[in-house]
């Protein structure tokens, strides 16, 4: 770790510049097609610098991991390129297509990114569940070879509005947080200057949360000069002048700093000779001399910690420091014109012709390089690790008895918790305060809870009987989240990146009430993606959770995991269905190919991803044990008959869910009258739509054989035979089935909120019952009426 000021006073330059000069490039040199503004954020780059530089060059190692301030990108992209691990050509297309990306991405940028970043305050947050991912790691046997580093987080006083982030304090204090650093700067936000006394007040929460707080208020030019003779009062004019003023004395420059000192401090012997000791060039670098634009006093801040506990720096900055647009409000998302660039290019003492060169304007380039060699942070080369692939156990479960897909999910794990697979021993489960409400318990009671120290059951010790074992042990194998669902996907994704990360796999379940996925899309999403592998299990769903009311149904949910990229979406109805699913998604869960097309299906299921289980608490009459493959494998695909269709068949009925016994019942009844009538088990609306579009891409590519899982099972279906679908979700999920072949379609689901009722009651409300899907089948399509309109259980 090198801590010569003057070198990273160089490396801090060639990052402010070649930063500038590619967001220039993309604004005002390279042709615009589009007549819009590129943009970049050159100020928050320049804001950003000396932290960065101090922190990269200085204090990280290589286990250390950064989630970088989205608006800093330009200076992450040109700190890889001045050590050598991105391209000028991406450089030169910053923000364009294929070029460096406008905030850190691990999925589309090729140089050295560690969280994706963009989503405001999201990556902040993920560090601390990254850095309980690491202690939950090397409190294992498996990962007790893995050095512990400090999961670092850059970021905006602004960004700290995001209610996520004080929801991850929360749990950062309840799970006993270390090894986390979160370096926070500013006093300006996107629209102007952060309120006055901000910053008292983030010092007081995270104190509040047993953070280490550390002020970075002023730079080494500024401590110099306050033990000048007249430097305290200096320093108590600076603490007291208001952020508004400072940042306007900023940009209007040096001889307005002296004007506004000297009516303020002047005539006071000791203070006019330390002003008047300098230019107004030199009084100009001493008054935007704030700590975190001080990269010497960033880095001794750094190298002072000597703790493990979480760290909250608080550096003082001006936005756009060292340009010609520092501290103006408005420029968060301005740009230097080509004027002030031009004038800042003298300034920089760039050569024309030599603004992409890293090594411009340093006297001893080999120096400099030896020196870069040698900086710990970059000494491994790319920290993307990987693990190896675990073997999946053979999962089985058939019942002849009434069971919902929910006690079957949990069924499933306490089956896997009894055996000693190397499968069970990386699953790690967690919930948002819903572990015995979604079925989690056996899996708990039997691999019990993480904790980094011991702590016992207190209702074991008193003798209290219970069905849960609530006991905490380093062995643990389930981590208890508060009710925040947004800290539930934070921490998937940090668990889903692990072998990435810290080289040592784990196979993160989560469990939420389906509809309060939608709480935490924002962090769903931003898993997704980073290509975090996870299960997150939604359940119950539906208004099959009839006696909770609208509050507690799903509607919208099937929706989101047909939308999301990343994740596979599956809804079985049959504990054998969920069985044969999850034995494919642990698999699924570890792949990493290179994405060609399966072509029977037309997915790219080798690249793998994460995957959702929508899952209800309804017990349903199972089908018995089924062994045949068209079985086994359409559950995968997304879709297989349960009742195949004759050569003259009228109806075919698809259902999505629990909905099934309805479906069935309803084809029985239909058959009565017309002829061959079929029934489509559909596990998966998301992939088989997924593989349809992809196949109809192939097509217009030339590929005319591309033939998708779903255009299989329903190409040999006459072109008058109509579609009923029905699920308990949105019947969107569903009705582009008629747009496969081109069967005329009745979409059958839920569009509004429920409420409170039994499911029978429920069912027939929103005409997903057997009897209306008979009467929509009767109402809306020509053939022979059904005789028996009362159905048994009716």
């Amino acid at each position: 770790m090198t801590s010569d000021p003057l070198l990273l006073k160089t490396i801090e330059q060639r990052l402010l510049w070649l930063s500038h000069w590619m967001i220039h490039n993309a604004n005002h040199i390279r042709p615009k097609v589009d007549g819009i503004k590129v943009g970049g954020h050159q100020a928050s780059s320049a804001s950003m610098v000396s932290i960065m530089t101090a922190l990269y060059f200085s204090a990280l190692r290589p286990e250390d991991r950064v989630a970088v301030k989205p608006h800093a990108s330009p200076i992450f992209h040109a700190m890889q390129y001045l050590m050598g691990n991105q391209t000028r050509e991406k450089m030169e297309n910053f923000r364009g297509f294929q070029g460096v990306q406008s905030y850190p991405s691990r999925t589309k940028d090729v140089d050295d990114v560690d969280f994706s970043t963009g989503s405001v305050g999201l990556g902040v947050a993920v560090t601390s569940f990254a850095s309980l991912v690491q202690d939950y790691i090397t409190a294992k046997d498996w990962g007790a070879d893995v050095n512990l580093g400090r999961m670092v987080a850059l970021v905006g006083d602004a960004e700290l509005d995001e209610g996520n982030i004080y929801e991850a304090l929360q749990e950062g204090w309840k799970n006993d947080l270390r090894n986390t650093w979160w370096i926070i700067y500013n006093r300006q936000s996107l629209d102007g200057v952060v309120r006055e006394g901000l910053f008292k007040r983030i010092e007081q929460i995270f104190d509040a949360f047993g953070w280490d707080v550390v002020k970075v208020k002023y730079g080494a030019l500024q401590r110099a000069a306050f033990e000048e003779p007249g430097g305290d009062n200096l320093r108590d004019w600076i603490d007291n002048c208001p952020n508004q003023l400072y940042s306007a004395l900023t940009y209007q420059g040096g001889a307005v700093w002296r004007e506004r000192l000297m009516e303020a401090l002047g005539d006071q012997g000791d203070v006019t000779a330390l002003i008047d000791a300098r230019s107004d060039d030199e009084l100009a670098e001493l008054m935007e001399n704030l700590g975190g634009n001080c990269v010497q006093t960033m880095a001794e801040t750094f190298a002072a910690i000597d703790h493990d506990r979480p760290v909250c720096f608080l550096a003082y900055t001006i936005k756009g420091w060292g340009t010609p647009i520092a501290g103006h409000k408005d420029n968060h998302g301005g740009l230097m014109t080509k004027t002030q660039m031009a004038d800042w290019q003298k300034h920089m003492g760039v050569a024309e012709g030599e603004e992409w060169e890293p090594f411009a304007t340093v006297e001893d380039p080999d120096a400099l390089q030896a020196a870069l060699d040698r900086v710990p942070f970059f000494a491994k080369g790319r920290r993307r690790y990987n693990d190896t692939t675990l073997p999946v156990p053979q999962i089985e479960l058939s019942s002849d008895r009434e069971i919902s897909t929910q006690m079957a999910f949990g069924k499933i794990l306490d089956d896997l918790s009894k055996g000693d697979s190397d499968l069970a021993s990386r699953i790690v489960t967690m919930s948002p305060d819903v572990t015995g409400t979604t079925n989690l318990g056996p899996w708990v009671n039997r691999r019990k809870l993480f904790a980094r120290s011991e702590q016992a059951d207190t209702f074991i010790n008193e003798k209290i009987p219970s069905t849960a074992k609530w006991e905490f042990t380093p062995e643990g194998q389930h981590i208890e989240l508060g009710i925040a669902e947004m800290n539930l996907f934070l921490l998937l994704g940090a668990a889903g990146l692990s072998h990435s990360l810290f080289g040592k796999r784990v196979i993160p379940i989560g469990t939420v009430f389906d509809p309060f996925v939608a709480r935490g899309l924002d962090a769903l999403n931003y898993a997704c993606y980073q290509d975090a592998r996870f299960m997150i299990v939604g359940t119950p769903s539906g208004v099959t959770l009839a006696p909770e009311g609208g509050a507690h149904q799903s509607i919208g949910s099937p929706l989101i995991g047909m939308s999301q990229d990343g994740l596979a979406g599956f809804e079985p109805a049959f504990a054998d269905e969920l069985a044969v699913i999850m034995g494919w998604a642990f698999d699924y869960l570890q792949r990493d190919g290179e994405g060609d097309p399966d072509e029977r299906t037309w997915l790219r299921d080798e690249t793998g991803g994460s995957v959702y289980l929508r899952l209800t608490t309804n017990p349903i009459e199972q089908p018995g044990k089924r062994v045949d493959e068209d079985f086994r494998q359409g559950a995968i695909d997304g879709a297989y008959w349960l009742r195949k269709p004759g050569p003259n068949c009228d109806v075919v009925i698809a259902y999505q869910g629990a909905v099934a016994p309805e479906a069935i019942k309803a084809a029985g009844s239909i058959a009565e009258g017309r002829r061959d009538v079929g029934v489509l088990a559909v596990t998966s609306a998301d992939r088989l739509n997924a593989g349809w579009t992809a196949a109809q891409r192939a097509r217009a590519r030339g590929n005319h054989a591309a033939q998708s899982h779903i255009e299989t099972l329903l190409s040999e279906l006459p072109r008058d035979c109509k579609l009923v679908t029905v699920i308990d979700g949105h019947p969107a999920t569903l009705s582009w089935l008629g747009a496969v072949v081109g069967h005329q379609t009745v979409p059958l689901g839920v569009e509004h909120f429920g409420q409170t009722g039994t499911i029978a009651d429920l069912y027939r409300h929103f005409g997903i019952d057997a009897q209306s899907i008979v009467a929509k089948v009767e109402g809306l399509t020509p053939g022979r009426r059904v005789l028996h309109r009362v159905m048994v259980g009716y």
